[in-house]
């Protein structure tokens, strides 16, 4: 029991500082958080996680990786998303919702954003891929896939809570001050840009 609970803690402060760096999802969620859709968006996002996780429970992603153009497949279609969404965040920079107003797109969309901006980063697989299994114990009572299943709940939590606090935070501290607002989301823009370029670059010349 002792060892278990070691390697979830262990686990645990890894995933977190996995969380708590700057990234795509940061972008997303502050996006979000300028137009009032924290909640969906998180969602997706945690969603994308979770599917991840699942699919390196079921030893789908062992066999993806060995799959020739595969995974760069799934990277260049990932990259292409993030251009497209880093594009429109130059072009239509976010604005803080006044009010009770609300960006005008529904709930689920925002949502479909969230889960391809995570599951479509293969990153994230190839995070889970390297990190998940690192931390199980073949000799615990519950078997592999269940402890990453686990393992994969726990690091969806963390990011839960950074990614609704990233995306709360940032609509109220710029909820008064719009021009802000739009260099913010033009800075996550080109984030989601340079981050989309260095995953197709590494996948092709690398």
């Amino acid at each position: 029991m002792t060892v278990a609970i070691s390697l979830v803690m262990a686990f645990w402060a890894v995933s977190f500082l996995f969380v708590i760096t700057p990234g795509v999802d940061w972008a997303y969620a502050i996006s979000a958080g300028l137009r009032g859709r924290v909640l969906p968006a998180v969602a997706g996002m945690l969603s994308g996680h979770c599917v991840a996780t699942l699919i390196v429970a079921a030893g789908v992603g062992g066999v993806l990786v060995k799959i020739p153009y595969a995974l760069l497949t799934l990277t260049l279609m990932g990259a292409a998303y993030l251009l497209w969404l880093g594009f429109n965040m130059l072009l239509k920079p976010s604005l803080p919702a006044q009010g009770k107003s609300h960006d005008d797109s529904g709930w689920m969309a925002w949502a479909i954003k969230g889960l391809c901006v995570s599951g479509l980063n293969p990153k994230v697989l190839l995070l889970f891929l390297a990190l998940l299994p690192q931390f199980t114990d073949v000799s615990a009572a519950w078997p592999v896939w269940a402890q990453i299943v686990a393992l994969g709940l726990i690091h969806g939590f963390s990011c839960g809570v950074v990614y609704l606090a990233v995306g709360y935070g940032a609509g109220e501290v710029l909820a008064s001050r719009p021009a802000a607002a739009i260099n913010v989301s033009r800075i996550s823009g080109a984030a989601m840009i340079v981050i989309a370029v260095v995953l197709a670059a590494e996948r092709l010349f690398i």
